[in-house]
């Protein structure tokens, strides 16, 4: 058996696989089973979006760089998640600076999103868009058109 395998359980042929190498595998072998990780393209569409709101809206009185725009985003996200009773796995903690004088928020990075995450942020920053009058780039738009069809599926 090799020493690391990897079943996506999409279909019976995958699920029986993954289970026949589970009753194989030699004692001490550890099973792991977790959620999707968010996609390529998931991660394309939030940047493009990411992108076209740093352009286009001012926030606490300024324009942000894509990534200020982006930590100030995801921390909203996850604050409005958390309040909707539908925290993220890594919700993250904000704790006091070294010397004490300001905070730091810890944990919460866009490259640890699970597929579901990944998803409600784009929907949120859809939300957000909308919102604040953004005018979505095309690779956002063409996101928001396919997501738009996915839901009314």
């Amino acid at each position: 058996m090799n020493d690391k395998q990897t079943y996506r359980l999409v279909h019976s042929t995958a699920r029986q696989l993954a289970s026949r190498a589970c009753i194989q595998a030699p004692d001490g072998f550890i099973v792991e089973f977790k959620p999707p990780s968010k996609s390529r393209d998931q991660e394309a569409r939030y940047h493009a979006m990411i992108g076209d709101i740093a352009g286009q809206v001012l926030l606490l009185g300024r324009r942000w760089d894509r990534e200020d725009m982006k930590r100030l985003l995801v921390d909203q996200f996850v604050r409005d998640m958390a309040a909707a009773g539908a925290p993220l796995h890594n919700s993250g903690s904000v704790v006091p600076s070294i010397d004490g004088t300001g905070i730091v928020q810890l944990g919460v990075q866009t490259r640890g999103f699970r597929k579901a995450e990944a998803s409600a942020f784009i929907e949120w920053l859809f939300a957000f868009g909308a919102e604040n009058n953004v005018t979505w780039s095309e690779t956002a738009a063409h996101g928001y058109e396919e997501m738009a069809r996915e839901f009314a599926a």
